[in-house]
C-alpha cells in the first residue's frame, strides 16, 4: 500500500467507480483517501468541498488545506460566484482570476478542474498564467475532443469517460440535446444516476457492450423516459454505433461518443476505443 504522499495532493470528486478491483465502495474511498495521509504539516491538500465524499477528508488533512466549490464561497480556496466569476481566497486576500467563460474547453467540470488546479498551483503561478492557460489550452486528447464535423453535424471524442459522473459531465457540456453512444465493460458500479441526465440532454442512445442492457433499464426506469422521445437502439459494435449516428445526425447534431464504462470488453483501454472512433468519423 502507499506510505508516501506527494506535496500538493488533490482530489476532484469521488465517485463509485473500479468495484470490479474494490471490495466495496469503502474500499475505494480509502484507496484514494491515501493520496493525503502521509502528508506532513509543510504539504498542501486541494479538496471538492461540494462533493459528500471529499468534504469530509478535511479532517484527515495535516498541512494547508484549500478547498474549492461552484455552489459557495470560501475563506480559504477557489469558487465560483453567481455571476459566473472564479475567485482564490488564500485567507488574507481574494483574488478574481477570470469569468467562467474565458475557459476555452467546454464543460462545468472544466471550470472545477480550472478552480482545482488554481488552488493547487496559487503562489507558484500567477493569476495572469493561469488565466493564460484556460484561455489558450484546447483539451488532451480523448476529453470532448471534436473529431470532425460531417454534413453539419459534429462528432466528439470522450472516450475518457469511464465512468457515469464523467459521461454526465459530457452531456452537461453541450446546450442541446445530443445522440449518445454508450456501454462497455461492465465494472460493476450503478447507472441509476445516469438514467436522468441522459433522459434530459440526449435526442437518440445508442447501447453497446456487456453495460448495455443496465444503462436501458436505468434510462427507462426514469418517470420522465419516454419511448417516443428518446429511441434506444442497440448495435453489436463501435463500427455499427458510428454508422447508426451518422443515419441519425442531421445539420446541427451533435454525436458524442461518451461511454460511462471502461473499455475491455472490446478494446485494450480507452485511447484505442477513441482512436477506432475517430477513424470510424474520419471515414465517413
Amino acid at each position: 500500500s502507499m506510505r508516501k504522499s506527494p506535496d500538493i495532493a488533490v482530489i476532484t470528486n469521488i465517485s463509485p467507480n473500479h468495484l470490479d478491483m474494490h471490495k466495496n465502495m469503502e474500499e475505494y474511498i480509502n484507496a484514494k483517501r491515501n493520496i493525503l495521509l502521509h502528508q506532513d504539516g509543510f504539504s498542501r491538500t486541494i479538496l471538492n468541498l461540494d462533493n459528500a465524499i471529499t468534504e469530509p477528508m478535511q479532517d484527515n488533512v495535516r498541512g494547508q488545506l484549500f478547498g474549492f466549490s461552484t455552489k459557495k464561497a470560501l475563506s480559504y480556496g477557489a469558487y465560483v460566484d453567481k455571476q459566473g466569476t472564479l475567485w482564490m481566497n488564500d485567507g488574507k486576500q481574494n483574488t478574481r482570476i477570470m469569468k467562467e467563460n474565458d475557459i476555452v474547453i467546454p464543460g462545468s467540470h472544466n471550470v472545477e478542474n480550472y478552480l482545482a488546479a488554481t488552488a493547487a498551483v496559487w503562489g507558484l503561478a500567477t493569476p495572469e498564467d493561469i488565466r493564460a492557460v484556460a484561455g489558450s489550452f484546447p483539451g488532451v486528447e480523448h476529453r470532448i475532443e471534436l473529431v470532425r464535423e460531417v454534413e453539419g453535424s459534429r462528432y466528439y471524442n470522450d472516450s475518457i469517460a469511464t465512468t457515469p459522473t464523467r459521461t454526465i459531465a459530457g452531456l452537461q457540456s453541450f446546450k442541446k440535446k445530443i445522440i449518445l453512444i454508450a456501454g462497455g465493460y461492465d465494472k460493476k458500479i450503478p447507472f441509476d444516476v445516469l438514467g436522468p441526465a441522459v433522459v434530459k440532454h440526449v435526442s437518440n442512445l445508442i447501447l453497446l457492450g456487456s453495460t448495455a442492457n443496465k444503462i436501458a433499464n436505468a434510462v427507462r426506469s426514469v418517470k420522465e423516459y419516454h419511448e417516443d422521445i428518446l429511441p434506444i437502439q442497440f448495435v453489436s459494435d463501435l463500427e455499427e454505433a458510428v454508422q447508426l449516428a451518422h443515419k441519425l445526425a442531421v445539420s446541427g447534431d451533435i454525436v458524442l461518443l461518451s461511454p460511462a464504462c471502461a473499455s475491455f470488453d472490446m478494446f485494450k483501454d480507452f485511447e484505442t476505443r477513441g482512436e477506432q472512433f475517430k477513424e470510424l468519423v474520419q471515414g465517413l
